[in-house]
């Protein structure tokens, strides 16, 4: 909910999904807006979640430093090897919904520990195509790049999984191990504001259009996996999707998964997608964040896109990832 003070800035925001006035994640009993029920966001919204809120009085048990005003905030005043309180996790929930994407540093979290701040959110996901290397722990994916690499994960921009029927919710990455030298920087780029500065007749023209989004290219032979006969996951997805819990309308095609749109000749398609992607990657719309040792990125899939920099080769940059499951992508007006 967004409450005003008497010069019209918002003074606090707290979210609920669409369909619910409360949702439940494993203990945790959100307190969303009651704003929000079967309504379209409009313009007053729009501009009250665009980066004007007071974080100083939104929040009390964190601090939330933004990195830019359009997407990303640093997050401090929280350990995440320790159980987080009710009013914590609302509000790193809300940061996130605020922001897109929220960072922390000086994470030293164990495997159990990162996996069991991913389940404050939801199920963690299993990856359709790579096997986790430590026992125990299917959730867990590598993310590690050194000498010998011949490619690495996210080097274009994408959601993650979202050849899944229902793609991950939000992805959460800890890195242990950074290039001693810089680079490695991951860039976030904010789906909803790709979608609000397209002109009116194409967005007008994408509502109600839907895309294919396929893994078999992407994950075929590169696990180092015997996958013979495997099938990988593929979707069909609104271009223009609604986050179920802000209601926002975000673009939801990528380069990585996206292969065609439905009904449309492969010229049509292709070019459409092209104009689509070189908007989306457009500098204005996202942030680079620099990693350090024990960082840690926490990306909503549902309105963000990211692309991981490899400029680092030979040096090694190694974490794990989780992976949050999430729902079908729909469209609500």
């Amino acid at each position: 909910m967004i409450e005003h003070m008497g010069n019209g800035r918002p003074t606090t925001t707290s979210y609920r999904p669409l369909d619910a006035p409360r949702a439940a994640f494993n203990g945790h009993t959100l307190l969303m807006s009651r704003g929000l029920r079967n309504t379209r966001p409009g313009k007053g919204w729009l501009e009250a979640n665009r980066g004007d809120r007071d974080d100083a009085m939104g929040y009390q048990s964190i601090e939330v430093r933004k990195v830019t005003p359009v997407i990303g905030a640093e997050v401090h005043g929280v350990d995440l090897t320790t159980p987080l309180g009710n009013q914590q996790f609302q509000e790193i929930h809300d940061a996130l919904m605020d922001n897109l994407v929220i960072f922390f540093r000086d994470q030293k979290l164990s495997v159990d520990q990162h996996a069991d701040f991913g389940r404050k959110f939801g199920k963690l996901h299993i990856h359709p195509a790579s096997r986790s290397p430590i026992e125990g722990h299917p959730e867990i994916l590598l993310i590690k790049a050194d000498e010998t690499s011949k490619r690495v994960a996210g080097e274009v921009w994408h959601s993650d999984v979202s050849c899944d029927i229902e793609p991950p919710m939000g992805s959460i990455l800890h890195l242990q191990v950074v290039p001693p030298d810089g680079g490695g920087d991951t860039m976030f780029a904010n789906m909803y504001r790709a979608y609000e500065t397209l002109s009116e007749p194409i967005r007008k023209m994408l509502v109600g259009m839907t895309a294919m989004h396929e893994g078999e290219h992407v994950y075929r032979g590169r696990y180092g996996v015997n996958d013979e006969g495997k099938v990988f996951p593929k979707a069909e997805h609104p271009i223009v999707r609604t986050h179920p819990v802000t209601g926002r309308q975000a673009l939801y095609v990528n380069r990585g998964f996206t292969t065609r749109i439905v009904g449309l000749k492969r010229n049509e398609s292709a070019a459409i997608l092209e104009m689509l992607y070189q908007h989306m990657e457009t500098p204005e719309l996202s942030c680079r964040f620099k990693w350090q040792a024990n960082s840690i990125a926490f990306w909503d899939n549902r309105c963000v896109q990211h692309h991981a920099l490899w400029d680092y080769y030979p040096s090694k940059r190694y974490g794990h990832r989780v992976t949050i499951c999430g729902d079908k992508p729909f469209y609500r007006a």
